[in-house]
C-alpha cells in the first residue's frame, strides 16, 4: 500500500493520495491545488488514477480537481448536496484574491454508504453535513483509516461561518457518525496534523459531554 497526505495551495489543503502498487492504480482525495506535483507524483509511482474523491465543494479542496481529471481521465466524485457550492467557485475565489478555477459536475456523487476506492482498500462514504451540506467522510475500514475533509480536526472541528454551514449539524454529524468509530482508526484531517477517533473524543473540546 502507498499511503501520502501532503499539504497543497495557498490554504495547506491536505491532499491524500492511496495506491495499490501490485495492481498500479490509486485514488487522490482532495486535489484542491499544485495538480502538476500530483500528476507527477502518480507518474513516478506508476499509479493509474482510478477516482477523484472530493470531501466537499470549498475551493481549497476542489479548485484543482478538473485538471487532474483532463490530465489522467479519472472521474470526480462530489456528494450532490454541494453542488450549489460548487456554482460559487468564482465567489470564493474573490474572497482569497485567487484565480477562478475551472468546474465542471462532477461525475457521481459521493452519497452516504457509497463504497469507493480500490479493490484492496475499499472506503465507505460517510455523509456529515455541517461544515458543507454535502461534506463527507472517507472510512477505510480494513485500514483503520478515516479521510475527515474539514468536519473534524485535531482539537477541533470544521468552521460552521461560511454559506453552508451549521454548528448543531457538524456536531451531530460527528457525535453519530465519526465518535461511533473504534478508537484507534488514524483520521487524516482536511488541515493541520492527524489525529485519532480515540484521542478527539477524550480531548476534543468541541466534543465533551456529549
Amino acid at each position: 500500500m502507498i499511503l501520502e497526505t501532503f499539504p497543497v495551495g495557498p490554504l495547506q489543503c491536505n491532499c491524500t493520495l492511496l495506491g495499490d502498487e501490485q495492481a498500479g492504480e490509486a485514488i487522490v482525495i482532495d486535489p484542491g491545488d499544485e495538480i502538476g506535483r500530483i500528476h507527477h507524483r502518480l507518474s513516478e509511482l506508476g499509479l493509474k488514477l482510478r477516482q477523484i474523491l472530493v470531501t466537499h465543494a470549498h475551493i481549497d479542496h476542489i479548485g484543482g480537481a478538473l485538471r487532474l481529471k483532463r490530465l489522467t481521465g479519472a472521474p470526480i466524485y462530489l456528494n450532490e448536496n454541494d453542488l450549489p457550492l460548487l456554482q460559487t467557485l468564482d465567489t470564493q475565489a474573490a474572497w482569497l484574491g485567487m484565480a477562478v478555477p475551472e468546474s465542471a459536475p462532477p461525475d457521481e456523487s459521493l452519497a452516504d454508504s457509497l463504497i469507493v476506492g480500490l479493490g484492496s482498500y475499499p472506503a465507505q462514504v460517510l455523509h456529515t453535513p455541517g461544515h458543507t451540506q454535502g461534506s463527507v467522510c472517507l472510512h477505510f475500514a480494513p485500514l483503520n483509516l478515516l479521510v475527515a475533509g474539514d468536519t473534524l480536526f485535531a482539537g477541533s472541528i470544521g468552521r460552521t461561518d461560511l454559506p453552508g454551514g451549521n454548528y448543531p449539524q457538524i456536531v451531530d454529524s460527528i457525535r453519530d457518525r465519526l465518535l461511533a468509530l473504534p478508537g484507534e482508526t488514524r483520521v487524516l484531517t482536511g488541515h493541520g496534523p492527524h489525529t485519532t477517533i480515540g484521542e478527539e473524543r477524550r480531548t476534543n473540546p468541541f466534543l465533551q459531554g456529549r
